[in-house]
């Protein structure tokens, strides 16, 4: 379902605005652009010369990896292994980094190590992944800075399915950690944990986005059922809503929840309500060790996490198809666990189907399923997925290692960075696989035929932002290499305009082929071409920089589907926004300023610039503010700023810019344009390119944050 039709803004609130513990905390709608700035260099131990990504290369992979199937069965008195094997832990704590991870926006994943750190690591969903956090630290004290706390935790989950006999498809090394918590991830805005106030209606469609999870603090899907309520039908479409949402078809969806509960266990043997604080709220004696038990010894058979209690196999330390067995070869029926939690058990069973107990392998315990599994028996879609893998087990397991790749690696971005010796050679659609683009053309001459085919610098310009400004940082899909602008559904989208991008590709293509260039380095060095001529036109002469070899993708290599999720439904900096997300228009251009890797000062210069150039969506006026249109002034700033001007508000929201003494409209407006004038944090930025002695600056600026945005995607040079 698409934004519009969710009636949702598609960005976070409440990150947005003033917390309550800020200074700007008496004007609560005020515009923060605190997550323009989070992860400053200055939070960073390992200092500005430190590059992970180089580092990691000198590891010595294979040791690291026996190191950690070592510690699967090195069970630790403080925190004993269930069955003498830390696999299921492992794997739940990988697999809840990793599945934060949504579509719609990029954000969440495992990809930052970002689980160390609040909210994440005292989320009701994460009871007791502290525990193996600490488990894991010995493998991470000794290879210190050659090893991420991101990739080793995503590491331990692959690891432990090999401990327990599945060939996973690879792993890829190269997640950079980061210092603190993530300001730019909207997770609801409910003000408890397990609220669900992220829905329209009952449908659930109608969940707000960008949000993938039912609840405030769970990764996918209530384990009770829908509300808390029982209903496998009604829960095997909150399933399958919140994996579609995380980037899972149902056959992935099903493979996943088959193969992580084929290992491992639920834990609520206990009352959950004595559970101490999480590791958040502890006091400093506790040291950050969270949900402290009082049922029996607190650990082992006593453990309570999400109060289910039970494992789902009778040999849960083992990969293998006893998943399958035992769901579809048993009637179920809707029990309680000891903490009270709704679950279900076999109405009949054999006691050597039974899993043995955790301390005690001579003692049989009952298994159970969650709502969520019996959603894979009731529901005919998934039912039938269930079928076709237990009748073969090789292409379930197959289906599974491939479906927990894509999990664990879906936030990196393509696979060019990909570091470790396991990565594997198939180029996956997920993936966005983009061919190498030539470098050995003339890139002068070309530059010389982009001026000479009357295409305007406004229409040069708008055609390199827009093939652009898809990159998003948080998992490194979209960008200008590739040229996907040219391809279903970019090509269609309203913010591109159709018709003006086919009159620009028209003119560019033949003018590539011609070169031996591809079209994503001539739609880019297009956009630099226009921004030279507007330059001169100011009276300052500049070249943008360009580095050639950017390539073509085709329609093979593009998951349209996917791709819906890049597209813009706000652009401030061509001001261009859905009416019906008006309001909220700033917010959504700081989204999108993040997202594309700006700071704040970068945002300011590109708008000044952008309008200046006269590349607002649809050719309006708005924010124009300028008599020499297509020309690189800062003109917009000067009159931005000008006290012989005032403002008035119109009843469509748009707003006059009038000459006080003629009392003349001057120029129009948008909420965008004049927030660079209210706001004061980025008046503060406009006064500074409005002063006479920074036209040159002006423009030097204006060249690197766009020369920035060109190369967000360009792994290869940056």
């Amino acid at each position: 379902m698409d934004d519009a039709a969710a009636g949702k803004c598609p960005v976070m609130h409440g990150g947005m605005t003033s917390s309550k513990s800020s200074v700007t905390s008496w004007w609560p709608n005020a515009l923060n652009l605190d997550i323009l700035h989070q992860h400053d260099t200055k939070t960073n131990p390992m200092g500005a010369d430190f590059d992970y990504r180089e580092a990691v290369k000198s590891l010595d992979f294979e040791a690291v990896k026996a190191d950690v199937k070592a510690l699967m069965t090195d069970s630790q008195d403080w925190w004993p292994a269930d069955w003498g094997h830390y696999g299921g832990l492992m794997v739940r704590m990988a697999w809840h980094s990793a599945g934060s991870y949504r579509l719609s926006d990029g954000r969440g994943g495992g990809g930052t190590g970002n689980q160390r750190f609040a909210p994440l690591n005292s989320w009701p969903d994460n009871v007791s992944l502290d525990k193996a956090r600490r488990l894991l630290w010995p493998v991470k004290k000794k290879y210190g800075n050659k090893l991420s706390w991101a990739d080793l935790m995503i590491l331990a989950g692959n690891m432990a399915y090999e401990s327990m006999g599945l060939k996973t498809y690879g792993f890829a090394f190269g997640r950079e950690d980061i210092w603190g918590p993530e300001k730019d991830i909207y997770w609801g805005g409910e003000t408890e944990w397990l609220g669900r106030d992220r829905y329209e209606s009952e449908l659930e469609e109608t969940l707000e986005n960008p949000l993938a999870a039912v609840q405030m603090g769970l990764i996918y899907v209530n384990p009770e059922g829908v509300k808390g309520q029982p209903d496998p039908a009604k829960t095997a479409l909150a399933v399958r809503e919140t994996f579609k949402r995380m980037a899972m078809d149902d056959e992935e969806t099903a493979a996943l929840t088959a193969g992580g509960h084929t290992v491992g266990k639920a834990h609520g043997n206990g009352d959950a309500s004595t559970l101490g604080p999480d590791p958040e709220a502890v006091g400093v004696e506790a040291q950050g060790f969270g949900w402290a038990n009082s049922t029996g010894k607190g650990f082992g058979r006593d453990t309570v996490t999400s109060g289910i209690e039970g494992a789902w196999t009778s040999n849960p330390t083992t990969f293998d198809m006893g998943y399958f067995d035992m769901l579809l070869d048993h009637d179920w029926e809707l029990t309680k666990s000891p903490a009270g939690a709704n679950q279900w058990k076999p109405v009949d069973i054999d006691d050597i189907d039974m899993p043995p107990d955790v301390e005690d392998p001579s003692i049989k315990t009952m298994p159970m399923m969650t709502d969520a599994d019996m959603a894979m028996k009731v529901d005919p879609i998934y039912r039938d997925i269930m079928e076709r893998f237990r009748a073969d087990p090789e292409y379930f397991k197959d289906t599974f290692a491939r479906a927990w790749f894509k999990l664990t690696h879906r936030d990196m971005g393509p696979k060019t960075r990909y570091i470790g010796p396991d990565v594997p050679a198939e180029d996956l659609i997920w993936q966005d696989p983009v061919p190498a683009g030539p470098t050995g053309y003339d890139v002068d001459g070309l530059k010389t035929a982009i001026a000479d085919s009357g295409l305007s610098v406004a229409e040069l310009v708008s055609t390199a932002w827009d093939s652009a400004r898809t990159y998003r940082g948080s998992d490194m899909r979209g960008g200008a290499n590739g040229a996907r602008i040219r391809l279903a559904p970019q090509k269609d989208w309203v913010a591109n305009e159709p018709s003006r991008l086919q009159k620009v590709l028209s003119a560019l293509e033949p003018l590539a082929n011609k070169a031996g260039a591809s079209l994503a380095d001539t739609i880019v060095l297009a956009g630099g071409v226009g921004i030279e001529k507007a330059a001169k036109a100011a009276g300052v002469d500049v070249s943008v920089p360009f580095t050639p070899g950017r390539g073509d993708a085709t329609d093979e290599m593009t998951d349209a589907e996917s791709f819906d999720a890049l597209e813009p439904l706000a652009d401030g900096y061509r001001n261009y926004h859905v009416k019906k997300y008006e309001a909220a228009a700033m917010e959504m251009m700081v989204d999108r300023t993040q997202l594309l890797g700006l700071t704040a000062p970068e945002m300011t210069v590109l708008v000044g610039g952008m309008r200046a150039l006269g590349t607002n969506h649809g050719g309006t006026r708005h924010g124009v503010f300028t008599d020499r249109a297509g020309a690189l002034t800062n003109d917009f700033f000067v009159n931005l700023v000008d006290m012989s001007n005032r403002w008035e508000k119109r009843d469509d929201g748009l707003y006059n810019v009038i000459d006080r003494k003629s009392g003349n409209t001057r120029w129009t407006a948008s909420l965008v344009d004049l927030t660079f004038g209210s706001n004061s944090i980025l008046r503060a930025y406009s006064e500074v390119y409005a002063q006479d002695d920074n036209e040159a600056k002006f423009v030097k600026d204006f060249v690197a944050a766009w020369t920035k945005v060109m190369n967000a995607d360009r792994f290869d040079v940056n």
